[in-house]
């Protein structure tokens, strides 16, 4: 029950954690699905990886420490996730309920830190605070999946908070917030493989790698996580 032996563990785990979740699924992406040519573009950084790994780590230490609070007050307590169905809401009447609240909470989580996020993203294109916090990030005008997590650390952790703050509003159970957690984070990956295949049905309702690396050239478009609704309504969406 030491908070201070938590905030100790869950530090270590978080940071564990992204360290193999960044070099396993970055590194296979890079190798796999990223455009090896995309590398000779003339806004292509020399070394640009390297830098790219380098920023990254560099950011991991106090990222995880600014998310920290967040954790503590998961495993203490604080927070709405639940250890079991039947804590969960609908638990105790069982039967189908239960279960549809799970994938309800599933959606309602995606939904609220899409357009959280859309939000945030597009305050830290604010000229005060682009300059001071995101700019960085934007170095990498052709990036690749190292630059997922290649961000200044303020940045990353305003850009994380809806994530941590949908379990303080509303009931999900504590395995599904770990998996739709693992879930954004590999997202963040995947919208980063400079992938410019388009042509496809989704490309107006889904935000892919397409769609991000137009952020990236562009600044000024597609700010959202996983989906185009928050673009479209709010005229910033830009077609691959």
């Amino acid at each position: 029950d030491s908070i201070l032996r938590q905030a100790i563990s869950l530090y270590c785990i978080t940071y564990v954690g992204i360290f193999i979740l960044y070099f396993s699924v970055a590194t296979g992406s890079y190798y796999l699905i990223f455009d090896r040519r995309m590398e000779s573009h003339p806004r292509f950084l020399k070394n640009q990886v390297a830098k790219e790994i380098a920023f990254s780590l560099e950011a991991f230490p106090m990222l995880d420490l600014l998310t920290l609070p967040w954790f503590v007050g998961d495993v203490r307590g604080h927070s709405q996730l639940y250890d079991t169905i039947a804590e969960g809401p609908f638990g105790q009447q069982g039967g189908a309920m239960p279960w549809l609240y799970m994938a309800f909470s599933a959606a309602l989580f995606l939904w609220f830190t899409d357009f959280a996020i859309y939000w945030v993203h597009r305050w830290l294109h604010i000229p005060f605070l682009y300059k001071r916090l995101h700019k960085p990030h934007h170095k990498w005008i052709i990036p690749t999946p190292f630059a997922s997590h290649a961000f200044h650390p303020v940045d990353g952790y305003l850009q994380s908070v809806p994530y941590h703050l949908a379990c303080y509003l509303f009931p999900i159970h504590k395995y599904l917030f770990i998996g739709l957690f693992s879930f954004v984070n590999l997202w963040s990956i995947f919208i980063h493989d400079s992938d410019m295949l388009c042509g496809h049905p989704l490309e107006h309702y889904i935000n892919g790698p397409a769609h991000h690396t137009l952020h990236h050239l562009y600044f000024t478009c597609n700010y959202g996580q996983y989906f185009c609704w928050a673009d479209k309504a709010f005229k910033s969406f830009r077609v691959p």
